[in-house]
């Protein structure tokens, strides 16, 4: 893996990797207010013509760079803020890693207004860390009482909106966010203007079919500048992070 920016290029080890994604309240005291704003980072992969996934699914589009910087990413952040539909598409169990500094992995954290989540999937029965479900009133009460008898903490809330899941996040003191996606989550948080960072793998591979992007939601403009943090590349594959 090289950097080839910020200049000069050079090769990436473990520690400079680290250095490069490390969050930007590292040394600033505004951020370690305990009612700071929590960072919102979104991790993403896409083919080089923009698909979001190979037969319904991103491993297909995985390399090894963006394996590396995936496992990174969920040691630096607090809680791993993912939808419902990824999480069922894509298999998700608990994270593995402890976050940096602790011994505890980071709780994964699921959106879904239905609460209709198989108690039986991995992220409740293969997790250290109990997985954190966001939902509202409107999803019945035997399904969250069924998640919650599974091991889940399931957390009420008045709507799904980025606001209110962020307003929650940092009541339990989770302020480094790391979104895994879907696209409509995704798209939701750049409409409220709640993406801090966009860490994007574009792999070298043409996908073609019907697969969608990286981000959807209501039309709209929501444009939202970005500026090149930083840019590697690694066996074909570029892994860039754009930062607000």
């Amino acid at each position: 893996m090289h950097r080839i920016w910020p200049l000069p290029a050079e090769p990436v080890d473990d520690p400079a990797l680290a250095d490069l994604y490390a969050h930007p309240e590292h040394g600033h005291s505004e951020h370690d207010e305990p009612d700071a704003a929590p960072f919102v980072r979104v991790n993403f992969v896409s083919s080089a013509d923009g698909a979001v996934s190979v037969d319904g699914l991103s491993e297909g589009l995985g390399t090894p760079g963006d394996k590396r910087v995936f496992g990174l990413l969920r040691e630096l952040a607090q809680v791993v803020l993912v939808g419902a539909g990824t999480a069922r598409a894509e298999g998700y169990r608990g994270a593995r890693r402890p976050v940096r500094g602790t011994d505890t992995p980071p709780p994964i954290a699921v959106v879904t207004g239905s609460a209709d989540l198989d108690p039986g999937l991995g992220l409740f029965t293969d997790t250290r860390t109990p997985t954190i479900v966001l939902t509202t009133a409107g999803a019945p009460q035997e399904r969250r009482d069924r998640l919650t008898a599974a091991g889940a903490d399931v957390a009420v809330l008045d709507d799904l909106g980025p606001a209110a899941l962020l307003a929650e996040l940092r009541r339990r003191g989770l302020r480094r966010v790391l979104c895994e996606g879907g696209p409509s989550l995704h798209g939701a948080l750049i409409a409220a203007g709640a993406v801090d960072e966009l860490c994007l793998t574009v792999s070298p591979l043409l996908a073609g079919g019907a697969a969608g992007r990286i981000a959807v939601g209501p039309g709209g403009s929501a444009a939202q500048s970005m500026t090149l943090a930083s840019a590697l590349h690694d066996e074909g594959a570029l892994l860039l992070r754009y930062r607000r």
